[in-house]
């Protein structure tokens, strides 16, 4: 699996609005006008909650178009909440709806199902990152 590419972002001298630059493709987030921000995209947190709804829809037709399954579309619904959790820290959790298209059987639509739990952002969100943070000249 490819490690990707990297993602650099900027900020400039005043509000929020960050532009990520990830190989030719620029992202712009941002945050609500009622914080402070200017809404010219969505919040990072919100852009999670999209790459987690890509990535499904991206692995479930590349699985059909391996195996020729007559998969013509597919909708995925993504709504994020905290969990609280006893004596913690609240947990994010994520609720995914895959509606999809096509004259697909029960078993094709079954193993879809189970395959959209298995796209990379999933497994990568259910395991956790390390991540490590300095400021740098």
């Amino acid at each position: 699996m490819s490690q990707g590419r990297d993602a650099r972002v900027h900020l400039g001298p005043s509000g929020y609005r960050a532009v990520a630059q990830v190989g030719a493709h620029r992202l712009v987030a941002d945050e609500p006008i009622d914080v402070g921000g200017t809404d010219t995209g969505p919040t990072p947190v919100e852009m999670v909650s999209a790459a987690l709804g890509s990535c499904i829809a991206i692995t479930v037709r590349m699985v059909a178009e391996r195996k020729g399954w007559p998969l013509e579309g597919m909708d995925v619904q993504v709504e994020r909440s905290q969990v609280p959790v006893e004596g913690g820290r609240p947990r994010t959790r994520f609720d995914v709806g895959v509606k999809l298209v096509g004259p697909l059987d029960d078993a094709m639509r079954a193993e879809l199902g189970r395959i959209a739990g298995r796209c990379p952002v999933h497994r990568l969100l259910e395991a956790g990152a390390d991540i490590v943070t300095k400021v740098v000249d």
